[in-house]
Parts: C-alpha cells; sequence; structure tokens
C-alpha cells in the first residue's frame, strides 16, 4: 500500500468519471475514502458497496480539513471551497492523475498538452504505438480516467495521456517518456483570470524535466518556443509552415516528412486540414522519440500505416451527413475561438457557419477574416449570440450575419434552408455547450442526429 494514502482519510472532491474511478483506486489500495460532489445528483455508481462514504448535494469542509490527503476532479477550481479548505490546512492536494501514477510505476507514457489538437494527437499516438506491435492505450482527458487503467488487472506497457490546463495543475511527479505540447492560444478564461495563469498551468507538463527527457513541440508557435527554449532535455519540433525541423510538411511535394525522409503522402492521411497534419506530425515525432526501437527504418514504415489508418475522433471536423449536394461537418469540439478559426480556414467549400453556446470571456473580432473568406452565411445562436454580433456586425463583407433567439433544433433547420448545393454546414461554436447542452459531445450527438434527417429529408 502506497504510505501516501496511509496518513488519514483520503477525500476524492468531485463524482464524475476521474473522481469515482479515483475512489475506485484509492479503496483497493486499502485507504479509507471519503467521496462527494457538490451535485445532489451525482453519480457515485458502486462506491457505497466498497465501503466508501458518499456526500452528495455538499461538501463536509471540516471532514476535509482532517483528511491526510485530498484527491481533486479537474472540473474542481482551485479556488472552490473544499480545495481552499484543505490548503488551508495544509492537507495535501493532487489531482487524480497524480493519484493514478503512484500505481502506474512501470508504465510509459507520451504526455499531449497544448490548447488544442490534444485529444486527436493522444488518440494518434496510442494509434500508431500499436501499429508498431506496442501494447498501448490512450487516457486522461481524452476521456479514460488514468485511475482506470491503474485498476486494469494488466495495464498496458504504454499510455498517450492526454493532460489538460485543469490536470496538471495538481500533477507533481509527471515524467513522460516523451512530452507533446501541440500549441498555445487563450481559452479558459471563465476559469483563469490571466492568460499567463493558464499558459502557467501548461508549463507543469515541463515541472520534472531533466538532460534525458525528450520534448516535441510545434516551431511554428512563437509562444510554445518562447515557453519552452530554457526547458532541459532534447528538444525535437515539427512545423507545417515550411520550417525544416524534426517533422515537416512539404507542401511542394504534398508529403509529410520525418527526420528528413518522406513519411506519407498528404492524399493518404484521413484527416481534414492543415492543423490535422501538424497533429499527425506531432504524433509520428513523439513516437519516434519515445523510444529508439520506434526511431528505426521498419518501425517508420509501421508509423506511417498508423496514420494512414486513423479514423479520427467524432466531434472534431466530423463529417455526419451529406444530402442534397450539403456537407454537414460536426466540430463541436471547436470550443474556443482559436479551434474554431482553424476549423472555419479548413473549408474547401462555403460554409453556413454556427456560432454559439456559453461565453468563454474571449473576443469574436478574430474570426472576421475567416468567415469572409469561406463563409456563406454565419448563424449566432445560444448565450453568446449577442456578443458574437457585437464583435463580428459589419465586419463580414457580404456574408450574413444572422441571429437566431430559438432552440437547436430551429438552428440546425434554419442553416439547413441556407445552405446551396455545394456548401458545407459547419458546427464551430467558439463557445462552451453549457447553455443549452451537458457538454460538448451531447451538442455534438444532437446535431449530428439533426444534420442526418436534415440531409435525407425527413426534417430537422
Amino acid at each position: 500500500m502506497n504510505e501516501r494514502l496511509t496518513r488519514g482519510e483520503v477525500a476524492i472532491i468531485g463524482l464524475a468519471r476521474s473522481g469515482v474511478a479515483a475512489a475506485r483506486l484509492a479503496r483497493r489500495e486499502g485507504a479509507q475514502v471519503y467521496a462527494s460532489d457538490a451535485s445532489a445528483d451525482a453519480d457515485a455508481g458502486d462506491l457505497e458497496t466498497m465501503g466508501v462514504s458518499v456526500q452528495r448535494g455538499g461538501h463536509d469542509l471540516q471532514r476535509i480539513a482532517r483528511a491526510g490527503l485530498v484527491v481533486v476532479s479537474p472540473g474542481v477550481p482551485p479556488g472552490a471551497a473544499p480545495v481552499a479548505a484543505a490548503r488551508k490546512a495544509k492537507v495535501p492536494v493532487v489531482s487524480e492523475v497524480e493519484l493514478a501514477l503512484w500505481s502506474l510505476g512501470r508504465a510509459r507514457t507520451i504526455a499531449v498538452t497544448g490548447t488544442n489538437g490534444k485529444s486527436t494527437v493522444t488518440a494518434l499516438i496510442a494509434h500508431i504505438l500499436k501499429s508498431c506491435g506496442a501494447e498501448a492505450i490512450a487516457a486522461g482527458n481524452i476521456g479514460l480516467a488514468l485511475s482506470e487503467v491503474a485498476l486494469m488487472p494488466n495495464p498496458p506497457a504504454w499510455i498517450a495521456l492526454e493532460m489538460s490546463s485543469f490536470q496538471l495543475h495538481d500533477t507533481l511527479s509527471l515524467r513522460p517518456q516523451c512530452g507533446v505540447l501541440t500549441n498555445l492560444a487563450p481559452d479558459h478564461t471563465d476559469r483563469y483570470e490571466t492568460v499567463e495563469e493558464y499558459y502557467a498551468d501548461k508549463d507543469r507538463l515541463f515541472a520534472n524535466a531533466n538532460a534525458t527527457s525528450a520534448w516535441v513541440t510545434n516551431a511554428d508557435d512563437v509562444e510554445v518556443l518562447r515557453r519552452t527554449k530554457r526547458v532541459p532535455g532534447a528538444h525535437r519540433h515539427f512545423s507545417v509552415a515550411g520550417l525544416q525541423v524534426d517533422a515537416q510538411f512539404d507542401k511542394a511535394h504534398d508529403t509529410l516528412m520525418l527526420f528528413g525522409s518522406p513519411l506519407l503522402a498528404r492524399g493518404d492521411l484521413p484527416l481534414k486540414g492543415d492543423h490535422n497534419v501538424a497533429n499527425a506530425l506531432a504524433a509520428a515525432l513523439a513516437v519516434a522519440s519515445a523510444d529508439r526501437a520506434f526511431g528505426t527504418a521498419p518501425a517508420r514504415e509501421r508509423i506511417a500505416a498508423g496514420l494512414r489508418t486513423f479514423a479520427g475522433l467524432p466531434h472534431r471536423l466530423e463529417t455526419v451527413a451529406e444530402g442534397n449536394g450539403v456537407l454537414w461537418i460536426n466540430d463541436s469540439k471547436a470550443t474556443n475561438v482559436a479551434s474554431a478559426r482553424v476549423a472555419i480556414e479548413g473549408m474547401t467549400r462555403p460554409a453556413v457557419v454556427l456560432l454559439g453556446g456559453k461565453h468563454k470571456n474571449e473576443s469574436y473580432a478574430s474570426l472576421a477574416a475567416p468567415l469572409t473568406a469561406h463563409a456563406r452565411h454565419v448563424i449566432a445562436y445560444g448565450q453568446s449570440a449577442p456578443l458574437i454580433v457585437a464583435d463580428l456586425g459589419g465586419r463580414l463583407g457580404d456574408v450574413p450575419l444572422e441571429r437566431l433567439e430559438s432552440s437547436f433544433e430551429e438552428v440546425v433547420r434554419r442553416a439547413g434552408e441556407v445552405a446551396r448545393p455545394g456548401d458545407a454546414v459547419l458546427l464551430a461554436p467558439a463557445c462552451s455547450s453549457f447553455d443549452m447542452f451537458r457538454n460538448y459531445e451531447d451538442r455534438g450527438d444532437t446535431f449530428r442526429r439533426l444534420a442526418r434527417a436534415a440531409a435525407d429529408g425527413s426534417g430537422a
């Protein structure tokens, strides 16, 4: 049993998937566990039958202050009352990922963070590792809690680990075989007071860097380069802007290059957009950098095969329907302005673009140029609709900007009305989903259902 779990009761804050997994793991390790959630409807699964003390609808702050360890779920802000109570009482506070790492000493990790693209890069890394014959799994912020991996009877040898800024905040011992920073742009300004605070949490990927560390970073991102230039270890870079680096996109020959040699023709990569070329280069370079065995000539062929057979992730420029000459594309994961801009710039057809949701304190003004270039029509909806109109009104040239104060069903129906044969309808909200939906998956699933109904003529 880990001695850090014997200093007193372990308090788990938050009962979403990662919190439940953390409670199960701590209990399996023999700890006495108290788990709480602010929601009265929180689903604790089988925790109570395992002997976990569960509280819904609030937190016992005095009990938390007496705990030997507090494990915080990523959705719980650092300033939340139970976390503040623990820190005031000098109780150690760690993330669910940190708890899992204590039980996964032999597993090798390739850790991925960044503002956009990290889920795709993480999934690609796991897929490529499997293509190379390794036992691998994708975990972390991508959906499978790392504690769930730790609970497996025989965890895989390799873990592609997506790390959000929230998870990195209280993860202390992460030292990956290779770490990847995809890009940096302002995000989560509804949780962080400044962009610097957000970037500082991303920097925690490098907290345990030393001379033997391996890092893969974006040569096209000035902020990434600035923040990583003094990090110890071996640095390798990827670029889609024509820079001569370790992994690059040769636009002249339409080819992805790795270490100066052709890896894959662009047409063989089944993912839309230049940003996904960057994601593929980052994933391939990370695998090749994580272990010498993956850098050999035979392994390069397997890396290319992995890229060629990757089907992509749902809610990320996902083609969900086509009918009457109109392509319907679900990018519900575009929950910030930077990711929405990438999606819009990747359109090869005139697009009816759906923007809206819960505002994240970002300006939408930077979307004006890509919308003018790629959109046929823009529909603003949801809580943020008036702010989108205020930022973009009069800045889109001949592209109509329409505000709808109605249901999401009406938004999709209207998109189908204004789309013409040869167009795309693109859901790229640039906002979180919590004004209308449980999460971005719920929003994307709803769009998929409505789009398929519209495409087959049965109506949205």
